[in-house]
């Protein structure tokens, strides 16, 4: 098989070079470079939205952690679904689209800020997205190369940094376009994939009912451990308010669930399109792509417990020595046919591929266009400025793919997409609809809703404050509250405090400029 997993790899990315260089051919400007020229075919704008929501986090990170808390994180496809394909497509899409052309905005952060004529909250939020964001690519990046290191062989350190350069050559010479048309084969590839996986999967254990009635009969295979937590089984939602239920509803289901709205590499999406048709025929696609990549990676989470057992005599979190990032790679390289694990491979592959390189360039256009651009006097250099940007943000997430510590994927999307959500949905959403809105307001809430959430993280959530220790040595204790706070995601607390503030800060400031709120809304 070497030779064939060899050939494939090669001719997949000299398919990925060709749509890269074709980007690149296609981009003359930095509208081209940041929003693709704003004409991208729905077909196109779709997929690329589906492929950059879902990548390695969701197929390898959030499929083990299905394989440990089973199928309640189908409550996360669901939402997935409706908030994040047709809320965000229907209720946020299309106003997106028509105010981002009115205020000529490239990027997420500079849409934010010409909304509400503020150079601090472009620059703000550009730097958020450049500090927080290698986090989530980080955590991407290290699903396919552990994927790689567990069915191939490859040293991960390898893996990690090859992966990373290869990625890196066509965002960096293609701007967007280069980004969407690799991200339209990928995610071509992910839906085959993901089909062909489900299929095997209920095959494998003898359809779906003899499936499903072998994974309820595993309840009393809980280990103890996850017992006293809350874990009821992998075909039951945990005890209502305990440890369990607390992580599985707040963190993982509403966290990402939620925060999708806010996610800068994906608004971006909604201002490369020409029309409200086009957003709304990509509505379907999305929803059908979105339901393929997350109902079957959770679902096949869930079920490897089976398959381990039977194989084994062990749950699935067992066979794979306590770390569920290798659940789903175990999976595959034991129960499924070893040609499979080519196909999967380039499932993985694609699904890390995409949404890194929307990553890269989302860091990449807020340090140049967003940050740099607007401190200094240096303007039209935004192609050039992007590209370096891009390349310092690689290396940060090269290095943050070394050091971060074993089964953080899934945590690690639901902590910056829960930050998204408390910093910029509030103000987002609202600047959408509610001429309002007031700058004051704006900027009030984009900055609690951040530093609300680091002193959440550090103080009162238990599993980031023992290991950042600040509470412990400032305070000598764990944490500042007890439970159920040091079980309840930040986004519960944070997000819904960042909405009133701006709400009654701006019933109560000054109303903004209406020629511009005209410009705005027109």
């Amino acid at each position: 098989m070497s030779f064939t997993i060899t050939l494939v790899v090669v001719i997949y990315l000299l398919v990925i070079c060709y749509l890269g260089f074709l980007g690149y051919r296609k981009t003359t400007g930095a509208a081209d470079y940041l929003v693709a020229g704003r004409r991208i075919h729905p077909y196109v704008m779709a997929i690329s939205y589906g492929a950059t929501f879902i990548s390695t986090s969701a197929i390898v990170g959030f499929g083990g952690v299905a394989g440990l808390f089973g199928m309640g994180l189908l409550w996360l496809t669901f939402l997935n679904i409706f908030v994040g394909i047709f809320i965000a497509f229907v209720v946020f899409g299309n106003r997106t689209r028509i105010m981002g052309y009115h205020l000529d905005a490239h990027t997420f952060p500079e849409f934010l800020g010409r909304r509400y004529q503020s150079k601090f909250i472009q620059v703000f939020s550009g730097a958020v997205i450049f500090v927080a964001m290698p986090l989530y690519a980080s955590v991407v990046l290290i699903g396919g190369a552990r994927f790689i290191e567990t069915n191939l062989g490859i040293d991960y350190t390898t893996a990690l940094f090859v992966f990373s350069i290869i990625i890196a050559a066509y965002v960096i010479a293609g701007g967007l376009k280069a980004v969407m048309y690799t991200d339209a084969l990928q995610g071509t590839i992910m839906f085959v994939g993901m089909t062909i996986l489900f299929i095997f999967t209920y095959s494998k254990l003898g359809g779906f009912s003899a499936a499903h009635q072998a994974l309820s009969d595993l309840a009393d295979k809980v280990p103890e451990s996850l017992q006293k937590l809350g874990h009821l089984g992998w075909t039951s939602m945990p005890i209502f308010n305990s440890e369990w239920w607390w992580t599985l509803v707040s963190t993982i289901v509403l966290g990402v669930g939620i925060g999708v709205l806010a996610q800068p590499q994906l608004v971006v999406r909604f201002m490369t399109v020409k029309s409200r048709r086009e957003l709304n025929r990509a509505v379907f696609v999305g929803g059908i792509f979105i339901f393929m990549m997350t109902g079957v990676a959770f679902v096949v989470g869930s079920l490897s417990n089976v398959y381990f057992f039977q194989d084994g005599g062990k749950i699935a979190i067992a066979a794979a020595g306590g770390n569920p990032d290798k659940i789903i790679p175990l999976y595959i390289s034991q129960a499924l046919p070893t040609w499979f694990g080519v196909i999967f491979m380039l499932t993985l592959l694609a699904a890390a591929m995409s949404t890194v390189s929307s990553q890269f360039h989302a860091m990449g256009s807020a340090m140049s266009r967003d940050i740099y651009e607007q401190v200094t006097t240096s303007k039209g250099k935004t192609v050039g400025l992007t590209r370096l940007a891009i390349l310092i943000g690689i290396i940060v997430v090269i290095w943050l793919g070394y050091v971060l510590p074993e089964g953080i994927i899934a945590r690690g999307t639901a902590i910056f997409f829960g930050l998204c959500a408390s910093c910029f949905l509030p103000m987002y959403g609202l600047g959408l609809y509610w001429k309002r809105v007031t700058p004051v307001a704006a900027k009030t809430g984009l900055v609690f809703g951040f530093f609300g959430s680091l002193f959440y993280l550090w103080f009162i959530h238990q599993k980031e404050a023992v290991e950042f220790g600040f509470c412990k040595a400032l305070f000598g204790s764990d944490t500042l509250l007890s439970f159920p706070w040091t079980a309840v995601d930040p986004i519960m607390v944070i997000f819904p405090l960042t909405l009133v503030i701006t709400v009654v800060l701006s019933l109560v400031t000054r109303p903004p400029d209406e020629e511009h709120i005209n410009k705005c809304f027109r």
